[in-house]
């Protein structure tokens, strides 16, 4: 395949560029639960083989700007390396010698699956035009995947905060089609701290002059600015201030002066770097439409409350928090193990605050050891 000119900002994966070791998959017209239906094409990868009688399978469901690359060198048609390094493959906790794994990118993500920088069917970006989503439209849209490769049930789905979100509404709104369900960081609604922190994000990207209200895709240009301060502000609620505090201390960034001089601490270096790298590989219109569907997440809603929903679900539910977590403290993951009888806890110990669940690989891969293997 032919790749086109290289993006340098904002960038969104588009038809013609490398395709890497993504699939895809039409799986038709979805209608969203907040009215309105959308033709949606799935980015997705496989690792292991499926068993002949298709009790193998495992789902992992990415965080807010992850994508189906779980694992994997960085490359063409991925842009960076996989984000859940050691836990996928043979002999790993996701052992591919006896799992099917298979991870999407996210419906209104930015690599590969329909999203806002994606064209409609007038052949133009969806831009401002493309619809509010929730959690339960994209997890529909997972289960128009499995539906097409065969999967009626998951041995294990999986995932961490906006993937958590995704595993626990799997067993709410299928609970027939998983039979165990292992929710890391996570929350079974979303909290108005975690609603307050996302506004000022949406609110930097729509300010930037270049958003142009969502109709930026063909005019050369990407709010990248907005999009940098958003991950600024998202960044901080994804470390511990502890650790911030030991890595960075006062020290002022090498060879800047930030008492009078214009430049800046060590931490703000830090914050820079991660708000260019970001914007250097994800599309600020994903970032509004999932930010937005994480807003959306209750999985009580229209279900009788969270405890009803979660205790109709027959499977195994296991759930981990992180103790250092301020984005989403241990406390939430308490709350689901305490409404639903049965749930197992685990507490994941980390000085990284909620990326804990991505930095904490061992503690994470006996958590899923413990998961597929017990009873």
């Amino acid at each position: 395949m032919t790749a086109t000119p290289t993006r340098t900002t904002g960038d969104a994966w588009r038809p013609g560029d490398p395709v890497g070791d993504r699939r895809f998959a039409d799986v038709g017209q979805v209608h969203l639960e907040r009215g309105g239906s959308l033709p949606v094409t799935v980015a997705y990868e496989t690792w292991g083989t499926l068993s002949p009688s298709r009790d193998n399978a495992v789902l992992v469901e990415h965080a807010l700007t992850g994508d189906s690359h779980v694992v994997g060198d960085a490359g063409p048609g991925h842009p960076t390396a996989g984000w859940w390094p050691g836990l996928v493959g043979p002999g790993a906790p996701l052992d591919t010698d006896r799992y099917f794994v298979v991870a999407t990118n996210v419906l209104g993500g930015c690599q590969g699956t329909t999203g806002p920088a994606s064209r409609a069917p007038d052949g133009r970006p969806w831009g401002s035009r493309f619809p509010f989503l929730t959690i339960r439209d994209q997890v529909e849209v997972e289960a128009r995947l499995a539906d097409a490769l065969g999967i009626d049930v998951w041995h294990l789905v999986l995932g961490g905060s906006m993937g958590g979100m995704r595993a626990l509404e799997w067993a709410a709104g299928h609970p027939r089609r998983v039979e165990r369900t292992l929710v890391l960081a996570s929350t079974a609604a979303t909290t108005a701290d975690q609603v307050a922190w996302c506004q000022p994000q949406l609110l930097a990207i729509r300010s930037d002059p270049d958003y142009c209200d969502g109709d930026y895709y063909d005019t050369g240009r990407s709010p990248v600015t907005g999009l940098g301060i958003a991950r600024r502000i998202a960044h901080i609620t994804y470390r511990h201030e502890g650790e911030l505090d030991a890595r960075f201390g006062r020290r002022p960034r090498a060879g800047e002066d930030p008492l009078g001089g214009g430049g800046r601490y060590d931490v703000e270096s830090y914050l820079d770097h991660h708000a260019t790298k970001l914007a250097q590989r994800f599309d600020a219109g994903s970032y509004v439409v999932l930010s937005e569907a994480m807003n959306s997440h209750d999985v009580g809603r229209g279900r009788g409350g969270v405890a009803a929903a979660l205790q109709a679900y027959p499977g195994r539910l296991h759930v981990a928090g992180v103790t250092t977590d301020r984005l989403y403290p241990l406390r939430l993951s308490e709350e689901i193990a305490r409404v639903r009888p049965g749930t197992s806890l685990t507490v994941l110990e980390s000085d990284h605050g909620h990326d804990g669940f991505l930095v904490e690989t061992a503690q994470v891969g006996a958590v899923i050891g413990e998961v597929l293997d017990g009873a």
